[in-house]
């Protein structure tokens, strides 16, 4: 099988997160980043996909040059090889424009099977979905386990059965025809860590970067981003046990609406 798996470098959760000047992003000179998790259990599942049934794995990444951090991430911890899709404007990028990225980058390789986390750090959980519509196939969300069938899988024009999570406990299956997008859900598998054989080794493996065609105009603009403010409020009720119940139910439902 030949996988796509779909990765984006994200500001590290430790950072203390500054707005930029214009309050539509955050400042991202003086940040550290990292995988973003979610992709990082698509990335799992395809190493684990083609430990079963062969093939080769490929990432993506669209974005600045300082991208290539997670790609060699990615390549050490045992991806095959990579596609840097080069371009500035893709580090703000929607879900459109960067699905035009991706897809133009995944379009000449003619994989099995693409691979996106369920979300990155501005958690639309779009990009998947828009992906697939552009390159034309077949897709499913939020996906806990991928069963591949052996006897149709090896190319494309086989199956898969995908085990989609739904809401209040609720799971289905899936049967689908390849080649397919897939987003995956954090917690599918266990993931792996780069060993130093795997490090030394993503050296000489191949990145292609890729220019990114012209910025197309955004569907979807964050107008304001702001931190959330902390702040107390103590409210003081009274009556009797009845009515001071009675009221307090009222404030957890109609004003704190925690109920």
């Amino acid at each position: 099988m030949k996988i796509v798996v779909c990765i984006k470098q994200v500001v590290t959760r430790e950072w203390q997160v500054r707005v930029n000047d214009a309050k539509t992003w955050v400042r991202d000179q003086d940040a550290s980043w990292e995988l973003n998790e979610p992709d990082a259990y698509a990335l799992e599942e395809a190493l684990r996909l083609k430990e079963k049934h062969g093939g080769e794995v490929i990432v993506v990444s669209a974005g600045p040059a300082r991208v290539t951090q997670v790609i060699r991430e990615a390549l050490a911890r045992g991806a095959d090889r990579a596609i840097h899709v080069d371009g500035e404007h893709l580090a703000q990028a929607d879900a459109f424009v960067a699905a035009d990225a991706l897809a133009a980058a995944i379009k000449p390789e003619n994989p099995d099977l693409v691979l996106t986390g369920l979300q990155s750090d501005q958690g639309f959980a779009q990009v998947g979905v828009v992906l697939a519509e552009k390159l034309g196939v077949a897709h499913s969300t939020i996906i806990m386990d991928v069963q591949v069938n052996p006897s149709t899988g090896s190319g494309q024009g086989g199956e898969l059965k995908v085990k989609r999570e739904l809401e209040g406990g609720w799971f289905q299956w899936v049967t689908m025809a390849l080649p397919a997008v897939l987003t995956i859900q954090s917690g599918i598998n266990t993931l792996r860590y780069a060993t130093l054989k795997g490090i030394m080794g993503a050296k000489k493996k191949e990145i292609r970067h890729v220019p990114s065609a012209p910025p197309a105009a955004l569907r979807q603009r964050i107008t304001s981003i702001y931190v959330p403010s902390k702040a107390k409020q103590t409210k003081l009720v009274q009556g009797t046990p009845a009515e001071a119940a009675k009221e307090l139910v009222k404030l957890l439902r109609d004003e704190a609406r925690a109920i």
